[in-house]
């Protein structure tokens, strides 16, 4: 008898396949266009660093010098003011817009659109001439009464609390309405319900646009130079009208420009992170 062979199906595992190879993507023209542009900015920067036209000795002696540091320090003082009682006016107003009333959100609707309907030098302009159209109120001499100073800081002001409102209202209309009813709910007063409950977690929407605004009134508060409040712009005005010596005395007041708004982005993202904990926007 022949003996027949019986094949057993083999049990041994089947070979795994290689993971598929990922291959990165060729950005060959990313890499040509940022190699572009460095080159063009170093040769941007060599070129701003040896044109004598721009004298950077003249920019060193005068970067310092006590008349401009008092106008960067005017300058530094009319921002914060500005910005405060901006703020302060900007947020009642947001609250009348807020309101149940409609005379109230009729008046700060009003506001609103009016300052920011016309251009800030034309509002100065306005304040700086107050006498012409109003000699006397309740008595008192306008004529003198509002110097430079106060014209910028009047002006600025109700200028910035416009913008300032609709931040904040912006911010309080983040805060989702559950918040506010359950406030409500714990028998919370409405002025307790706005500063416990909705402007703290606002202060996230808030922060933000507002540290923009900083940055722009610092910016904004150049215009003042022409109703000849000192600011740092109209200081080193006052040394170019004299020496001649244009674009160095432009480039110290850019170059502390430059300075302050750094530090005030540095700070901004500091406090954006601050108000930004437990959320996905925390880094």
């Amino acid at each position: 008898m022949s003996a027949t062979l019986v094949k057993t199906p083999s049990t041994a595992p089947p070979a795994e396949e290689p993971p598929p190879r990922i291959v990165p993507t060729r950005r060959a023209g990313q890499w040509t266009a940022a190699a572009v542009i460095l080159v063009l900015l170093a040769l941007a920067l060599v070129s701003v660093v040896r044109n004598k036209a721009f004298q950077w000795d003249v920019v060193a002696e005068y970067f310092t010098s006590a008349s401009v540091l008092r106008g960067l320090g005017l300058t530094l003082w009319l921002t914060a003011l500005v910005m405060a009682l901006g703020f302060v006016l900007g947020t009642l107003l947001a609250v009348l817009r807020l309101s149940a009333n409609p005379v109230l959100r009729a008046v700060s609707w009003g506001y609103v659109w009016f300052f920011r309907s016309t251009p800030i030098l034309v509002q100065l302009l306005f304040w700086f001439n107050i006498g012409v159209l109003y000699p006397q109120i309740l008595g008192v001499n306008t004529v003198n009464l509002l110097g430079p100073v106060a014209v910028a800081v009047i002006g600025l002001t109700l200028h910035e609390a416009a913008y300032a409102a609709e931040v904040v209202r912006g911010g309080i209309l983040s805060v989702d309405r559950g918040q506010i009813e359950a406030a409500q709910s714990l028998g919370l007063g409405r002025w307790r319900r706005l500063t416990r409950i909705v402007l703290p977690q606002a202060m996230r929407a808030i922060v933000p646009p507002a540290g923009n605004m900083l940055i722009g009134t610092l910016k904004g508060t150049s215009i003042v130079s022409v109703i000849a409040v000192q600011d740092l712009l109209y200081s080193t005005q006052l040394i170019y009208h004299r020496t001649y010596e244009i674009i160095p005395l432009l480039l110290v007041a850019t170059l502390w420009y430059v300075a302050v708004t750094s530090v005030l982005g540095i700070g901004q993202h500091y406090v954006e992170r601050h108000y930004a904990r437990g959320t996905a926007g925390a880094r």
